[in-house]
């Protein structure tokens, strides 16, 4: 755990005098005491010690070597106790655990039975002051690891390659000591949308309590509703879509009236479905995903926010892309300048989770064809037509095969380049029909912009030489031309199946790549 050793320097400056702004304070007491001719308590925890306490408890294990790390510098003696028993902060610390819940985590300390007799009056506690001191210390170290977030080589197993957050243990020591969760008024401290999740999180337990919603009943053979019919099943709607308040209220009237109609789109825009105030048998589906497994995703996504950079929503102009939500931003100044709808990689073809940064614009490109692709494609067809690769407007190019520039290129009239070893990157599409489908998971791995000209256009506002006509004329030259940023543009490619948007709307979204049952599982076990 090498990535712990941060905070060792925090706890003896907390631990030991309870809280900087206080240590003055303390220093005084411990004065007086001894003037009384009180001794100052001070118990041993030297190597031997710790040894023997992950005998005895040998599933905190993987905190030995930090917790060895932290005794030495605090010259082998005791963190949590002084003579008046346990610290503030070890009272506080106990608390935040405890409350772990708010947070979308388990409070599944491995020694539960052991650690809350220490704090529960209700009960004795039965340790050594040294096994005490050690337990707390164990009790801290899992606490931090929770509220960090799934270590960086599982997130990378799991295929996440966005850079992850550096944890600063001092924010987490000040948090504790303070009595404050992680605050709202100190939003740097985590990504913006993890606090905007947990109110909805809170938001959606508070709808468990109440029972949730009931199953919208259909029959095997139903197809649609639409504003106008008449059936028991829209007075079900009604109270669903109330429940969840995508309607401000519910008249129970079983008629799709112009009211249930504006819910219905509501619903419609934040579950990325088609807007058409048409309610088909898939949005029955949808709308009977029962609450609780609501609460799970928003729980995902809460952990997925853990491992981002607020730093990153710093920037004065990047690219976000939610795989999920089939969309691209185009955020400047801390505000959305464009919006497009983008088609992503298939379930076999997954679009990779990962950042870079954007540094060409490359008008009127070449498609340069995976050796994929000319093995089963473009050598069989050879095989059965001479005239294939004319017909498709390729030709060979020293060994490869790439395609020429044109409207009928696979690439469109321009790509946006963010170099990477994924090979992924931003581009048109002569497939303009795809943006229509709701499920947009078609592309080998790149992302294909539904609005290029305009997202070029934006990008190039930094050099007011590329006004939209030059712009026009280098996509339709017939020619492959390339122009390098002024200022490179970060790209972020995230996933996210639950998002908060900035009118405060809560949104779910398919997931896609079957991501969120893995996650979930990891942080619901021991």
């Amino acid at each position: 755990m090498k990535t712990l050793y941060p905070l060792i320097a925090v706890i003896i400056l907390f631990a030991t005098v309870s809280c900087n702004k206080k240590s003055e304070k303390r220093e005084e007491e411990s004065k007086n005491v001894s003037e009384k001719g009180v001794d100052e308590l001070k118990i041993t925890i030297d190597s031997s010690g710790i040894a023997a306490f992950y005998q005895a408890y040998p599933k905190l294990l993987k905190f030995q070597n930090d917790v060895l790390a932290l005794y030495k510098k605090n010259k082998s003696t005791q963190l949590w106790l002084d003579n008046k028993g346990i610290v503030e902060f070890a009272n506080t610390l106990f608390n935040k655990y405890k409350g772990l819940d708010q947070e979308g985590l388990e409070a599944n300390f491995p020694y539960n039975e052991k650690i809350s007799p220490i704090f529960e009056h209700t009960s004795e506690n039965k340790l050594s002051q040294v096994d005490t001191d050690l337990m707390i210390t164990n009790l801290y170290f899992y606490y931090v690891q929770k509220v960090s977030g799934i270590d960086e080589k599982t997130t990378k197993s799991l295929e996440w390659l966005l850079p992850r957050k550096k944890v600063n243990y001092q924010i987490f020591s000040d948090s504790i000591y303070n009595k404050s969760t992680i605050s709202d008024d100190k939003k740097s401290k985590m990504f913006s949308q993890y606090y905007k999740l947990r109110d909805a999180l809170h938001q959606y337990r508070e709808i468990e309590k109440k029972g949730g919603w009931k199953t919208i009943e259909v029959g095997d053979d139903f197809k649609s509703l639409k504003k106008g019919d008449s059936a028991l099943a829209v007075g079900q709607i009604r109270e669903r879509l109330f429940i969840t308040g995508e309607l401000k209220e519910d008249n129970k009237s079983l008629v799709y009236d112009d009211v249930l109609a504006e819910g219905v789109k509501n619903y419609q825009s934040h579950n990325g479905n088609t807007v058409n105030g048409k309610i088909s048998s898939e949005h029955i589906v949808e709308m009977n995903i029962p609450v609780s497994d609501r609460i799970k995703t928003i729980i995902a996504n809460m952990e997925r926010c853990r491992w981002i950079d607020p730093a990153l929503e710093k920037g004065k102009e990047y690219i976000e892309i939610n795989i999920p939500e089939f969309k691209l931003y185009l955020i400047r100044d801390n505000e959305i300048a464009f919006v497009s709808a983008v088609v992503v990689g298939k379930v076999m073809t997954q679009t990779v989770i990962f950042s870079g940064m954007m540094s060409n614009i490359v008008f009127s490109p070449y498609w340069n064809v995976p050796t994929s692709i000319i093995n089963k494609e473009i050598k069989p067809g050879i095989a059965k037509d001479k005239n294939y690769l004319a017909k498709k407007n390729l030709e060979w190019n020293n060994g490869s095969v790439r395609q020429l520039p044109g409207k009928n290129n696979s690439l469109g009239l321009v790509k946006f380049l963010f170099p990477n070893s994924n090979n992924i990157y931003l581009h048109d599409t002569p497939a303009k029909s795809l943006f229509e489908r709701e499920n947009r998971a078609f592309s080998h791995g790149c992302v294909r912009v539904a609005k290029p000209r305009e997202l070029a256009i934006e990008l190039l506002k930094q050099d007011p030489t590329w006004t939209p006509e030059r712009i026009d004329k280098a996509m339709h030259a017939g020619k492959e031309s390339w122009y390098t940023l002024k200022k490179k543009v970060p790209v972020y490619i995230g996933y996210f199946t639950a998002w908060v948007d900035r009118d405060g709307n809560l949104n779910f979204y398919k997931d896609i790549y079957q991501k969120d049952e893995s996650l979930i599982k990891l942080l619901t076990e021991e």
